[in-house]
């Protein structure tokens, strides 16, 4: 544009001169009144298509900002998302390997008991007593044990304690195994009711904070995330050195982002590296904590 009004001016330039030549002075300086009148004008049009451009521009890169930062906030989610699935399929393996490390010792235990029983056998084949069976030979000029009371009257008699059922391990490790199956396969929902049923007939199992943790994470899996957090909490009542504790925390912070609860999420993620900071998920937990700084601080 710039170039078009140098051109126009010595346009006008050579036709002024021109004019001069074959017009009075009069003349002359009428229409070079003119043409400087409509030199002006094409000024002020050429700039005000400039100023038109400009504020186009302006237009532009005001649109253009908010989608780059959208477009980067979403690739942030998208990869957050490819991590919690990654931590899923961790999860889920160190169940399998708890499970397998289960199985390996309930098969010790048996051999050991299946050694038990053929000593013994072996030992009444052999007419062998075992040491327990017999009695110590009193020694000479010790004193007589005391003779204990010929009755005890029944009022005097403890009550009778019930013995509590003794737990079948194969029981115990196939139900837990049916509910965490059910988790494996997707089932969520079955998954989460299987492992109430087993905390239920089994409150005292070994397999206890972990099928705990394992309803947590169904009823996150099935996004209902203030169920999930009210069953990881109750993990880390119960059970607050436990080593599924971390992951519980874990878990809880993930539900509450999806809740947009980030302050909330930000102080359980601190408070997960603060008390558990060798954890396999304190590093999680610390690169979680820098990508919500990270996405608060773009926004």
């Amino acid at each position: 544009m710039r170039q078009l009004v140098l051109v126009v001016c010595l346009m006008l330039g050579g036709m002024q001169a021109a004019q001069a030549a074959f017009f009075s002075d009069d003349e002359a300086r009428k229409k070079i009144a003119e043409l400087q009148q409509q030199l002006t004008q094409l000024q002020a049009q050429i700039q005000g298509k400039l100023d038109d451009e400009a504020k186009q521009r302006q237009t532009l890169e005001g649109r253009v900002v908010p989608l780059e930062s959208q477009l980067k906030s979403q690739g942030m989610i998208e990869l957050l998302n490819q991590i919690e699935r990654i931590n899923g399929e961790v999860a889920r393996l160190k169940g399998q390997i708890e499970v397998m490390a289960h199985d390996i010792e309930v098969t010790q235990k048996r051999q050991r008991d299946l050694y038990t029983d053929l000593d013994g056998r072996l030992r009444k084949l052999e007419g062998v007593t075992t040491p327990a069976a017999a009695a110590p030979a009193p020694q000479p000029g010790a004193p007589a044990a005391a003779v204990p009371p010929t009755s005890v009257p029944p009022s005097a008699a403890p009550p009778a304690t019930p013995a509590a059922p003794a737990v079948d391990p194969e029981a115990e490790l196939k139900e837990y195994e049916t509910a965490h199956a059910l988790f494996k396969a997707g089932k969520y929902g079955p998954a989460a009711e299987a492992f109430e049923k087993f905390l239920t007939a089994y409150p005292d199992s070994k397999f206890a904070p972990n099928a705990q943790y394992w309803i947590g994470y169904a009823h996150f899996s099935q996004k209902n995330y203030k169920t999930s957090i009210a069953a990881q909490q109750k993990l880390l009542q119960r059970y607050p050195e436990h080593q599924k504790a971390p992951d519980a925390m874990y878990n809880i912070a993930n539900s509450q982002i999806q809740l947009a609860d980030i302050d909330a999420a930000k102080q359980t993620l601190k408070g997960l590296i603060a008390k558990f900071p060798l954890s396999e998920s304190a590093p999680l937990a610390r690169k979680r904590l820098a990508a919500i700084e990270s996405l608060k601080s773009k926004n």
